[in-house]
């Protein structure tokens, strides 16, 4: 029979009493907390220290290049040429004041306009307001990650020293912990709703599926370190309503349903996100479609219709961007689910770049790559508000309100309001939106000679 050592059975009973210790303040810290939504304080602690941390190495950076007189890079962050919001009229009427001298109300093309366009395109060109969003957020200050160092470079022992530790504490502690809990948060997932889902339909049944979920969600949430911070909670979204809100992340999800039960809307999926798909649905009536249902409208539109006219059925969570936003604006809303007639609850999110960049760039990286940059970031903090619940009204058609809904979240997340399409970060640019500038251009000449024949 095989013997330990005295040395061997040293070494496994410390390792038997570590990992006893691991899962206990695992249990204690985390997820009791998680059970009953409360926290301790430590992820705000952290995160403080962190930021005298920040700054230091920041401050450190610019002394350091100062001193070996080296160019420090700088963050262009309203853009790097300044545009006056002028329309195309004005514009060419200076253009024509400054060059041939004539009016306007001269219904011939000039040679002169082209300049008008020429420097639009280069502007567009050279800074480009719409596939930058589509790119990681620059930062001000350095976050000892070395992906969003753009100063990267030797500039003391104790700076490499410190960056140093910081990948062994993300690497060696954070990753293993995180990873740890996003197993435990889904696990618990996929065990409870499945088992929730066997219970007659009743109070009962909706008070677990609630708690269930609110759980793993919170549980997945310390996963990433997340420090969230809710503003007005007083006009969180309820039962018949649709919640609309911008969109950063994959996590958006996780975020909003830590603090809210809520109905998910999405495709079905296989592999592990269908496993958790298909137990979810089993004790909350989410609404999935096939494959093929996605690109039907009509159905969509009428499936999301009869889930909002039942007043008694969660609310359903929306992201109308339909794709993913670097959190610096909020893009263009599909009008579908403006059209259903419910009553709209807009949230903003705004995530803080300085610990981790929430940020899921599809086209260059893939899920699995991009969890694991989220789980090897300092932390994922942001500020979630929810806004006054807003109705369609009776002069707007689905375009108009959504814009609004739109601009509201905007206001309040302190990000820009852009009218493009955020599709444009995997098509081209629409021909209708070239032959709006052409119509735009031959209406104001056409226009002002009509114009000018009248009189």
């Amino acid at each position: 029979m095989f013997l330990l050592l005295p040395f061997d059975s040293l070494v496994v009973n410390l390792l038997g009493i570590s990992i006893t210790v691991l899962f206990t303040l695992l249990l204690v810290f985390i997820i009791v907390p998680a059970i009953f939504g409360v926290s301790f304080g430590i992820r705000k602690v952290y995160m403080k220290t962190l930021l005298k941390i920040f700054q230091w190495a920041t401050l450190r950076i610019e002394r350091g290049a100062k001193e070996k007189k080296h160019p420090l890079y700088k963050p262009y962050v309203n853009g790097i040429i300044a545009k006056e919001p002028t329309s195309l009229e004005e514009e060419i009427k200076e253009i024509r004041r400054s060059g041939s001298g004539k009016a306007l109300d001269t219904p011939e093309f000039e040679l002169s306009d082209i300049f008008y366009f020429c420097r639009k395109g280069i502007e567009t060109i050279m800074d480009d307001e719409v596939t930058k969003r589509f790119s990681a957020e620059e930062l001000e200050s350095w976050n000892l990650l070395s992906r969003t160092n753009y100063n990267f470079q030797y500039i003391s022992l104790r700076l490499t020293v410190l960056w140093g530790l910081g990948v062994l504490i993300r690497y060696c502690f954070l990753l293993p912990l995180r990873i740890a809990l996003a197993f435990t948060g889904i696990s618990l997932l996929v065990t409870g709703t499945t088992v929730v889902g066997y219970l007659p339909n009743g109070r009962c049944k909706e008070f677990l599926s609630k708690h269930v979920h609110l759980m793993c969600y919170r549980i997945c949430v310390r996963a990433l370190t997340a420090i969230i911070t809710y503003h007005d909670r007083e006009n969180r979204p309820r039962n018949g309503g649709i919640c609309v809100a911008n969109h950063t992340s994959p996590i958006d999800v996780i975020i909003l349903a830590s603090d809210g039960y809520y109905a998910m809307v999405g495709q079905i999926h296989g592999g592990l996100m269908g496993v958790i798909q298909r137990a979810m649905v089993k004790a909350c009536p989410h609404v999935w479609f096939e494959r093929s249902e996605v690109k039907d409208r009509h159905l969509v539109a009428k499936r999301l219709t009869e889930h909002v006219q039942d007043k008694s059925k969660l609310p359903i969570l929306i992201f109308p961007e339909g794709t993913c936003i670097n959190n610096t604006s909020v893009m263009m809303f599909k009008k579908g689910s403006f059209e259903i007639g419910a009553t709209v609850y807009p949230v903003a999110i705004k995530y803080d770049p300085q610990f981790g960049d929430a940020f899921w760039n599809s086209s260059k990286y893939g899920m699995v790559t991009y969890l694991l940059r989220m789980m090897t970031s300092w932390a994922i903090v942001c500020s979630v508000w929810y806004l006054p619940p807003m109705t369609r009204q009776p002069e707007e058609d689905a375009v108009q309100f959504a814009n609004r809904v739109k601009s509201a979240i905007a206001r309040q997340g302190g990000l820009v309001d852009l009218l493009w399409d955020g599709g444009l970060k995997r098509e081209k640019v629409k021909d209708t939106f070239k032959e709006e500038q052409q119509k735009l251009y031959s209406k104001m000449i056409v226009g002002n000679h009509e114009d000018r024949s009248r009189s």
